[in-house]
């Protein structure tokens, strides 16, 4: 017998409801200010600029579906033009909920021009317990162009006395400089995920865990990122290779994670964090 889960995922009546949604966001360098090019929304997702700045852009990426559910669907194109500096975020955390049967798509690509700098800054990413997803994060960079990027996931709220017992997910990245491939790392924890969480090798049981991603980057960029190191109130691991800079953070709670990794940006961007990360 098909479990009614299956039968309900699998139905038209399911497939029509779920979210899907676009944002094509380019921005251009105009006698050395950065300004807005083509801007295209699609579905549930928004961006928006809050407030000019005399270094760049800021945007503000929205999604009016208020999460993500199982067989949602959402691409997210950033382009950066010769010169252009933009910083991105998030409104607010993003929510996975449990699905029923289909994982939820997202697909994430990035590209920058030589001189322009892209600070992709979004705010963690919640998994809740049954939760599956597949993200792609495509990065391209001119041989010229600068990165700030983080990511973080939180596998269930620790401090509201959720856990994510199983799901799945699946999380692909790749860096080109120059056309030419850097970085590129798969991660896929699928099934007892709690279980994976707490072996030695893979978390020690955190429940919390990020990327910071920096290029360029170099052994001068570490030892100034290493300088925050006792104050770090999870494990974190900083190394440089291939003309990038990169900190993984593991911790017990999304509270530490969030902290460190503020403290990690903070030095890697020499400037104030976007203010929605401080609200």
């Amino acid at each position: 017998m098909i479990p009614a889960e299956t039968n309900a995922a699998a139905s038209p009546t399911f497939a029509a409801n779920r979210a899907v949604g676009e944002v094509a966001v380019a921005v251009c360098a105009v006698e050395g200010t950065t300004r807005r090019g083509a801007i295209h929304e699609s579905g549930s997702l928004r961006v928006r600029f809050p407030s000019p700045e005399q270094q760049g852009l800021s945007a503000v990426l929205v999604n009016t579906a208020g999460g993500v559910a199982g067989g949602d669907r959402f691409g997210i194109d950033i382009a950066v033009g010769e010169g252009a500096r933009l910083t991105l975020t998030t409104a607010a955390a993003e929510k996975v909920y449990r699905s029923h049967g289909p994982a939820a798509q997202i697909d994430i690509g990035l590209k920058v021009a030589d001189g322009g700098h892209l600070s992709w800054l979004p705010q963690e990413t919640i998994l809740f317990d049954r939760a599956r997803v597949e993200r792609r994060i495509d990065i391209d960079l001119a041989a010229g162009a600068s990165l700030l990027l983080c990511e973080s996931v939180i596998f269930g709220r620790s401090a509201m006395g959720e856990t994510m017992r199983t799901g799945c997910f699946t999380d692909r990245w790749r860096l080109r400089v120059g056309g030419r491939l850097v970085f590129a790392e798969t991660v896929r924890l699928d099934g007892d995920i709690g279980a994976l969480l707490d072996r030695p090798a893979v978390a020690k049981g955190g429940v919390a865990i990020g990327t910071a991603l920096i290029a360029p980057g170099d052994a001068a960029l570490v030892e100034r990122l290493r300088e925050d190191a006792d104050s770090f109130g999870a494990e974190v691991g900083i190394t440089a290779w291939n003309g990038i800079a990169m900190a993984r953070f593991c911790a017990q709670d999304a509270a530490r994670l969030r902290a460190d990794m503020m403290a990690v940006l903070r030095r890697a961007a020499g400037r104030a964090l976007p203010r929605l990360w401080l609200s």
